[in-house]
């Protein structure tokens, strides 16, 4: 079975712009990534405006337009749009779906992207179909919107370090103890919990805390953190709120550096992204998250870390990140 391809995400294309205005060959920048050259090649070749530099915004955006032939394949009457439908119906995600049409090597049912599927989706009008359709989606939200929206409410961060900073490797997923984390918060925004999750090993964290303050945030990070051994915390990828602010404190007790996403980019968060949405299956949201103990936060981290991962070769992500503390030579605490 030959490898999966994975489109490029904007994390990847902004350390493309980075390191293409550093002056790295195409070569050097694929290793770095543990990228085929030919991908950036045609990357770089497809999507940057001519007679300009690479610019990471304007290829995702010239990359979205091209993706965007999909729903062609999916307009109204025909035979792919009716399987997909009634695939979805069957509580297939758009990925599974997207993946199978691919395995199956139809004529008749011609492979497309999960993108494409959620837009086929989302274009329904409003009415009973569109409702219905949604409502077999994982995270049946009524609307998909932009990923950059809104204003910035928060307020600056005090010497907030940028994930552009932080090292390159991290982005590969090639060594253990890089970790992203978030607040998921309850009904009216009266509480939280802390999720964390380690980039290479999929091993989750979730952490109780007290309130949704910054003090909060500091107690239950630390908490949990510290039962990761040291060589195994290099560094942690968050967004901007305000429940970070004493980040520094945080670095100094755990020796561990923050890096802070840009506003409004949870796809510089991804596998925190997704581990959120995982989390909402045992919290949904609208619930009040104080009256979950400790045991119980650490019950839900134990059954997702004990889950056997498509990305992991069906391994848990237990059993990896064990595998990488053992390479270490150290263990987990318990």
């Amino acid at each position: 079975m030959g490898q999966h391809y994975q489109h490029l995400c904007s994390e990847e294309r902004n350390f493309i712009q980075r390191s293409l205005n550093q002056g790295l060959s195409i070569n050097a920048i694929a290793c770095s990534m543990k990228r085929c050259r030919v991908t950036l090649w045609r990357e770089i070749r497809r999507n940057a405006l001519k007679g300009d530099a690479y610019d990471a915004s304007s290829a995702a955006s010239a990359s979205r337009a091209r993706r965007r032939r999909g729903l062609t394949k999916l307009r109204e009457g025909t035979a792919l749009r009716r399987y997909v439908f009634g695939q979805i119906r069957l509580a297939w995600s758009p990925q599974q779906i997207s993946g199978r049409l691919k395995a199956m090597n139809d004529p008749d049912l011609p492979p497309v992207s999960h993108e494409s599927i959620y837009r086929a989706i989302y274009v329904i009008p409003r009415g009973e179909l569109r409702k219905d359709i949604i409502g077999f989606l994982r995270q049946a939200h009524k609307t998909r919107g932009a990923r950059a929206r809104g204003h910035n409410r928060q307020g600056r961060l005090i010497d907030m370090v940028s994930i552009h900073e932080r090292p390159a490797e991290a982005l590969t997923r090639l060594i253990p103890g890089d970790w992203e984390g978030d607040f998921v918060k309850g009904a009216g925004n009266a509480s939280a919990i802390g999720t964390l999750v380690e980039r290479k090993s999929r091993y989750t964290l979730i952490a109780k805390m007290k309130n949704c303050g910054a003090e909060a945030a500091l107690e239950g990070f630390t908490r949990v953190l510290s039962r990761v051994p040291e060589q195994m915390r290099k560094s942690l990828s968050y967004d901007q709120g305000k429940e970070m602010a004493k980040h520094k404190v945080l670095t100094k007790r755990l020796k561990m550096p923050v890096y802070f996403c840009d506003p409004h980019s949870p796809w510089q968060r991804p596998t925190n992204e997704n581990l959120n949405g995982l989390v909402r299956q045992y919290l949904p949201k609208g619930i009040d998250l104080s009256i979950y103990s400790r045991k119980d936060l650490d019950r839900i981290a134990h059954s997702l870390n004990t889950r056997p991962r498509a990305i992991l070769g069906f391994k848990t992500p237990e059993e990896v990140f064990i595998s990488e503390c053992a390479k270490l030579g150290v263990a987990l605490h318990s």
